[in-house]
Parts: structure tokens; sequence; C-alpha cells
């Protein structure tokens, strides 16, 4: 199905790695053409967190920052450096992320912990929703979320286990859906599973599915494959999903 954006349904891509593009100004362009109205932004070390944060002050209320410190990316001697920046940083985004667990990566866990549970305290603390990457560690990344009552989170891009999923919605938590669904039984089972009104459509961008680097305007292909999955009309995925994200990021 087409949309009519005219009718004033437009989209967001609620996970975007922005400052990764090489192209920055074409691919804002052509999401917005494409009926993007949002694009939230993440972070994952410091200087990806400082290069988020000058993208989105030039692009206000198009663009929205969330910052944070990806498991991928921490190194002990820079961990201080990393938390004291996103401390200072909190009033200026709308989230923290992306962060959370990997078990396979060559971090170990302890620290992976350690610094994951600062971040959690500072979402806390500032009433901040929280972006989740949590591959391989997805009932652990659940524990944690929990144990420090965390009001607002997502797991971004979620292909894990389907009982656990159970345990996420009831706990009033997110899951995303990224153009990952055409191909990928796990996360379209996630997603099937899903009700729409927990559901945040993403890109990931510029993450490269079957060959092709995202790009925001991709959000698209995650509306669509909800859709289709779920055996829905795109024009009402969109309107809900939507409501989804500028609620839960309260923005908009």
């Amino acid at each position: 199905m087409m949309i009519n954006f005219s009718e004033g349904i437009s989209l967001i891509d609620a996970h975007a790695h922005l400052e990764e593009l090489n192209d920055l100004s074409g691919a804002l362009s052509e999401a917005k053409s494409s009926g993007v109205k949002g694009i939230v932004a993440v972070g994952m070390d410091l200087d990806s967190n400082r290069r988020t944060l000058e993208i989105t002050r030039t692009n206000r209320g198009f663009v929205f920052p969330a910052i944070g410190y990806h498991p991928w990316e921490i190194k002990e001697n820079e961990v201080e450096e990393n938390l004291s920046f996103i401390k200072d940083h909190m009033q200026e985004c709308i989230a923290l992320g992306e962060i959370g667990l990997d078990y396979k990566v060559h971090v170990k866990k302890d620290l992976q912990w350690k610094v994951f549970g600062e971040i959690l305290d500072l979402a806390v603390e500032y009433d901040k929703p929280v972006i989740l990457h949590c591959r391989f560690s997805h009932k652990r990344t659940y524990e944690m979320v929990v144990e420090r009552a965390i009001k607002r989170a997502v797991f971004h891009w979620y292909s894990g286990p389907l009982d656990l999923l159970d345990n996420i919605l009831e706990s009033g938590f997110f899951i995303s859906a990224t153009p990952a669904l055409a191909y990928s039984p796990f996360h379209q089972q996630a997603i099937k599973k899903a009700p729409l009104e927990r559901i945040l459509l993403e890109t990931d961008t510029p993450v490269i599915y079957q060959g092709k680097e995202s790009r925001p305007k991709g959000v698209m292909i995650s509306l669509k494959e909800v859709a289709r999955l779920k055996d829905l009309d795109s024009l009402s995925v969109a309107k809900q999903t939507t409501t989804n994200a500028t609620q839960f990021f309260q923005i908009g």
C-alpha cells in the first residue's frame, strides 16, 4: 500500500548512526522527501557523541540526540572520560543510547556491567529512556534494566528469545523493527509477537542489509515489513508507530 503523506502521516526513524554517513546532507534531504519527520541519532562513544550533538544542533526539530557508550567501544582507560561527557550533556539528549551488553565482543563482562549500570543510574536520575543493545545478552540486559526500575526502554533490533519477550512486554518496554525483517526469522518472530503499540521503527543507519547500506529513508522498508508480517495496512502501522515514538521519546 502506498502512503499518502499529504494526510499528515509521517514516520520516525528511532535509531540511526548519522555521524557515520559521508553524505549526511543528502541522506537527511532524502528522508524528509520520503515522509520521515524525525530521526533519533544515537551515539556510541566520546567522538560519536560529540558529532551526534553537533548534527542535532544544526538540524533542530528534525534530528533528536541520544548519547551513549556502546559495549563494542568500551575501553577501560576511556570509561571515566566517556561517562563524564554523558553526564555533562544529559540535558541536551532525549535518550541514552546506544548502550547495553554484548557477549560476543572481547570486552570483559564485569566491565560491561559496570559501564551499563552507571549509565542506567543516570537514566533514572534524569528520567531518560534507554536504547538497548543486547546481542547474546538479552536476559542479563533485561535483568539490569528491571533492577534499576527503568521506566522507558526499547530493545533495539530485538531478535532474542520469545519467552523473554513476554517479560519485556509485561514490563512495559518496547522493541524496534529494522529492514532485517525482510530476511531474519528471529527478528520476524519477535515483531509478529509484539503488539503494534510496543513497536518502534528504525533503520540502524548505515548498517548494510542484503548488500545495501541503509539510510533513514529506509524506515519505509521497516514500515512495509511490519505491515506485511502483521497483515495490517501500512497507514495504520505508520500512525501507531509514529505515536509510539513521539510518546516514548517525548518529542514533537
